[in-house]
């Protein structure tokens, strides 16, 4: 459920979450339990996301950000250290390396069809000061997992899924999250499943996990649930931890969309199916394979470079229509060309196609007629901004 129409700033949103009354009675009934941190809701939300993926276990934490840092953490990463990362990303994956005094290499899309994480630019930035690559499932479409994960054992580092795009995803014989040495959830607010604010780590080796669940809450060797009823009253902490735990009703949130998830994709991919068949007259390309599996979590398109972003996004507004960036190149921003020198030319096609990036609405609450409006309205944006006498469609 969303908002309504005349009450709402937008006639298509970008992003909206499916919440119903399953939702309400499961947080509701967290409340009226008087047990708010973490407890049996969490750890019946780790038991059915584990479950979802195939493994054994799973440890959530309160976002995908802290579920990178501690992943990386655990992991070993620190101080002198390089981690690989894509630069065409949102900025929490490359500031989990920085937390750690590590240093974030940004690596190159592989094109304008897979805006993943290159194998072929990751292996030229290899050195012995590499501990980590970061593979992103952009958009929910898999990054080269078998690439990747050979690339990672050869050269002895860490291979590390940010699957905050593509929660439960099955890409060939794995289940994104599971290739790597560790698997890093998100989610938020806009996520295809949401508990607001929310994370979860998985990891192939036990002992990866095990410092993961004992970071997330102080590194105490007893925690609050088990204290409050007398289970043990003593503890120790045994290292320098966070508080990186999830509500309880957070968690409940969570069971529930868990299992909207399947009906949630089925839905994102025939809006995105409409999508492609309304927007093949445009001259927009469509930046992902259409064949390829996806969860489908944003709906990226690129527009000709000679158009202006700024302007098409403008002509959407009038028709309000909401519309986003996914996303500036990290190596841009200002914070990481102060810390680290980063600058324009290092990491040529991610930033020659992020100017042409345009996010248009995807959520499993569109109808027909809403994306029929976004196409519409993106023909008009275009359409206006074309120069005179222009024909045909966008090109690589």
């Amino acid at each position: 459920m969303g908002p309504s129409p005349s009450s709402a700033p937008w006639a298509v949103s970008l992003a909206q979450p499916v919440i119903g009354d399953e939702e309400v009675e499961a947080v509701t009934k967290v409340l009226r339990s008087g047990w708010l941190s973490v407890g049996p809701e969490t750890a019946a939300f780790e038991r059915g996301f584990a479950e979802a993926l195939g493994v054994g276990r799973a440890v959530a934490v309160s976002s995908g950000s802290a579920a990178l840092h501690l992943a990386l953490m655990a992991l070993g990463i620190g101080p002198g250290h390089e981690v690989i990362v894509p630069s065409l990303t949102f900025v929490a994956t490359a500031n989990a390396v920085c937390l750690l005094g590590a240093r974030p290499v940004f690596a190159d899309v592989r094109s304008d069809q897979d805006l993943t994480i290159d194998p072929a630019d990751v292996a030229r930035l290899l050195r012995p000061s590499t501990r980590a690559i970061i593979a992103v499932h952009y958009g929910g479409w898999p990054a080269d997992l078998k690439a990747l994960r050979a690339l990672a054992d050869d050269a002895g580092v860490a291979l590390v899924e940010d699957v905050a795009h593509a929660p439960v995803v099955q890409a060939g014989n794995a289940m994104l999250g599971t290739v790597g040495d560790a698997g890093c959830f998100s989610f938020f607010a806009t996520k295809n499943l949401t508990m607001g604010e929310g994370g979860l780590v998985v990891a192939r080796r036990p002992e990866t996990l095990d410092t993961v669940r004992l970071l997330r809450s102080h590194a105490m060797t007893v925690n609050s649930w088990d204290r409050e009823h007398g289970r043990d009253g003593a503890y120790d902490v045994v290292d320098v931890g966070f508080n990186y735990r999830p509500s309880e009703m957070a968690a409940a949130l969570g069971r529930v969309q868990l299992g909207r998830l399947a009906a949630d994709r089925r839905a994102r991919a025939a809006s995105v199916a409409q999508y492609v068949a309304g927007l093949a007259s445009l001259p927009v390309a469509m930046a992902f394979d259409p064949e390829q599996v996806s969860a489908y979590h944003i709906l990226p398109v690129l527009l000709p470079a000679d158009i202006d972003r700024d302007e098409v996004q403008a002509g959407l507004r009038e028709a309000r229509i909401q519309s986003s960036v996914h996303y500036p190149p990290v190596h841009l921003f200002s914070a990481y060309r102060r810390r680290f020198g980063t600058g324009p030319g290092e990491v040529r096609r991610t930033e020659a196609l992020s100017r042409r990036l345009l996010t248009l609405p995807l959520h499993a609450n569109l109808s027909r007629a809403d994306v029929a409006l976004v196409c519409d309205s993106l023909a008009r944006a275009i359409d206006r901004r074309l120069p005179a006498g222009r024909v045909g469609t966008a090109t690589s």
